[in-house]
């Protein structure tokens, strides 16, 4: 160890050789600083290495779980879609009677008119409680015969050419939630020979 003067004129420098070891011991020393030195580095990079597959494993955990909360929010609104569409597609052929008694105009015209109005009514709320609930009808008539889209129940043989592949008649309504056709329209074809 050295001993340094802080006087400003004289300086004495002193060593102190009884802090360092002989050097058989020195070695010793030396030797037992590196194997704990190699030994540490051994430990941290054994923890680095912990630390990259805990991090990892988290990090895996963390997507799953996203993931999970994804999958678990669409197989909800598919749920709910379902039952609704399930709910509607009973409604439906109650609305079709509505419809059916209202297209003979000749004895629709010949009952009361309040109880008529009273009719007409109940079927304008049931087409408004499909509306908002995303049902919307598939409009048909005189439109190019699709048969993803459209059920053929019929041909009519028609004389105009612009009218073969045309729907000339829709005898059942068809309708959708959005995109997705929940019931088929039934229509009669025009065929031109």
């Amino acid at each position: 160890m050295f001993h340094k003067n802080n006087d400003d004129t004289k300086e004495d420098i002193v060593y102190d050789n009884s802090d360092t070891p002989d050097l058989e011991t020195g070695i010793s020393f030396e030797n037992d600083a590196i194997k704990k030195i190699k030994k540490l580095k051994s430990d941290l990079k054994k923890c680095q290495s912990e630390k990259q597959e805990y991090l990892d494993g988290w990090q895996r955990a963390k997507a799953d779980f996203i993931n999970f909360k994804k999958r678990s929010e669409e197989s909800k609104k598919e749920l709910l879609q379902y039952a609704s569409e399930n709910i509607i597609l009973e409604i439906i052929p109650t609305l079709d009677n509505f419809e059916q008694a209202m297209k003979n105009k000749e004895v629709w015209e010949s009952v009361d008119e309040n109880w008529r109005k009273g009719i007409e009514m109940i079927h304008s709320q049931l087409l408004d409680v499909l509306k908002r609930n995303g049902v919307t009808d598939i409009e048909s008539l005189g439109e190019k015969f699709d048969p993803k889209m459209h059920e053929s129940v019929e041909t009519v043989e028609v004389e105009d050419v612009e009218d073969n592949d045309k729907i000339i008649e829709v005898t059942l309504k068809g309708y959708q939630i959005g995109d997705k056709v929940i019931r088929h329209p039934n229509v009669k074809v025009g065929e031109f020979k």
